[in-house]
């Protein structure tokens, strides 16, 4: 590169740091006019394009970083990080192959490539990455959870005592014990040690929680404030005891009087948005709606909560809301216009599919502003049992999110907000939603998969009960488990710490939530 180069990209790097996007995009733009063969410019522009939410571009401009300097393992990890950001899992996979193979002892392109390959299902080889990363460096703990996650631990193959001794030995940081805690507790936990298990699950969500800046009576009032902002008709049943059908006729179709009844009867109609909690089964509801020839699945998009602050910034201004007050000014939105920037936004990310499903578990807050916006979408919630999921939840270490999920007592105050407000939109928003609870599809695959799919205004196709068969890639945290056939094993795993758990029972039982099953 010479000096006009390295001007460019410095000045390029000093409006990325800015957060400047489409200003570091053009200014790159100029600069590969000059220096048309830069790999490091190619590779800043598939940056800014993929902080643009313009995913098929962003790939474009990171494969062409990678033709430019094909020998460089930092550049090709790097660009294997652009690919796997943009939902390209594939070629990422190959330019971390390649990275690997120029540099087969850094354990940092070692790692990322065994990610990747948990993502594909390829869980053997991701395994035996993560095993070379932690003989490379015994103390990148991300690396011995990742692992101890891939698949269920045997008393003739486990890492139980390796983890216990790194605690011991080493006295990692708050975040590598944090780390190694989850790892230990899923490790015991297969191996039916419950006791054990749940002592390290406790230590470490209570370690993680002191690091965290967060008040759950802000969530739980952002409850109130969307219930106000969204009146309806309410429903006479208590907290614990939501509808279980849409208010539609029992075909499950929406009611002739629904806007988008003659789509769904036709077998068209808009996007179809899974919502809930996280870790309730809406990666394997996904899968079965994956395996559907007409529909794409798009993953976990932040983009109608992008598409909601523009609109709400637009509407004042700029001027800097309070949570409350966003939160009423969402129901003065021009409804229409914040659908065509969400379906825009999706459009930019590379989905052209006519129908597509969104899993982003979070959408539930948004249920009435996704009526509104886009009336002939489908609201999908999946549900599980209260203390099924809660326990789920807690065992669960979120890389993002999820703030409530490491003390009980704050899951226990989130959860019945949650279930609050999705019986609200049950009551107020007749045969948008569906619900579709996690052990009755367990129960009854094909009768469930029937149902979800009558809603959504499909016709039945074999591949939805063969979900496990699906290659597509999953970055969730069920990426392991969505490999496997429908198995219920986890149904009631909380009652193996009932003990433990009895306050959060107690908690949910005098909200007016039944904690039976």
């Amino acid at each position: 590169m010479n000096t006009t180069g390295n001007d460019s990209y410095r000045q390029a790097l000093r409006l990325i740091q800015a957060q400047q996007w489409p200003a570091a995009l053009q200014n790159i733009d100029q600069a590969l006019v000059r220096e048309a063969r830069d790999s490091r410019l190619w590779l800043l522009k598939a940056q800014c394009l993929l902080r643009l939410g313009r995913h098929p571009q962003a790939c474009e401009a990171a494969a062409a970083a990678q033709r430019n300097a094909p020998a460089d393992p930092g550049l090709l990890d790097a660009v294997g990080t652009v690919f796997s950001r943009a939902k390209d899992q594939q070629r990422a996979a190959e330019a971390y192959d390649r990275a690997v193979s120029l540099a087969p002892d850094n354990s940092h392109f070692i790692f990322n490539r065994a990610a990747v390959r948990r993502f594909l299902g390829d869980l053997a080889e991701a395994e035996r990455d993560y095993d070379r990363v932690v003989a490379l460096r015994a103390d990148d703990y991300e690396a011995y959870r990742s692992r101890s996650e891939l698949r269920t631990q045997t008393r003739e193959s486990n890492h139980v005592a390796e983890l216990e001794a790194l605690i011991a030995r080493q006295r990692p940081d708050w975040r590598g014990e944090v780390e190694l805690r989850h790892a230990l507790a899923k490790e015991c936990e297969d191996l039916g040690e419950h006791e054990r298990s749940f002592e390290h699950l406790q230590r470490g969500a209570r370690l993680r929680r002191a690091h965290l800046q967060y008040d759950v009576a802000v969530d739980v009032a952002t409850v109130e404030w969307i219930i106000e902002a969204f009146p309806g008709a309410r429903s006479g049943a208590p907290p614990g005891v939501p509808s279980r059908e849409p208010a539609a006729p029992p075909s499950e179709a929406p009611s002739a009087a629904s806007p988008d009844a003659a789509q769904a009867a036709a077998g068209g109609g808009g996007p179809i948005f899974i919502v809930g909690l996280p870790r309730s089964g809406s990666t394997l509801v996904e899968r079965i709606l994956g395996c559907h020839s007409q529909l794409t699945c798009a993953g976990e998009l932040h983009d109608f909560a992008l598409a909601i602050v523009a609109a709400t910034h637009r509407l004042n201004a700029g001027r800097q809301l309070t949570r409350c007050e966003r939160v009423a000014q969402s129901a003065q939105l021009d409804f229409p216009a914040l659908g065509r920037d969400y379906q825009a936004r999706v459009r930019a990310a590379g989905i052209q599919a006519e129908r597509f499903v969104d899993k982003m578990p979070l959408n539930y807050l948004y249920c009435g502003l996704i009526r509104r916006a886009l009336p002939a979408a489908r609201i999908v919630h999946v549900s599980r049992s209260p203390m099924a999921a809660c326990y789920a939840i807690y065992k669960t270490l979120f890389q993002d999110g999820y703030p409530f999920s490491y003390d009980l007592e704050e899951l226990g105050r989130y959860y019945v907000a949650y279930r609050r407000l999705m019986q609200h939109w049950e009551a107020t928003l007749p045969g948008a939603l569906l619900e579709l609870r996690y052990e009755e599809l367990v129960a009854d695959q094909l009768g469930q998969t029937r149902r979800l799919l009558r809603f959504c205004g499909l016709e039945w196709e074999d591949g939805c009960a063969e979900f496990h068969r699906n290659p597509a890639p999953t970055t969730t945290a069920s990426a392991a488990q969505v490999r496997r056939r429908m198995y219920g094993t986890s149904l009631f795993q909380w009652r193996h710490y009932q003990q433990q758990l009895e306050p959060l029972r107690a908690q949910l039982t005098a909200a007016g939530i039944s904690t039976d099953g």
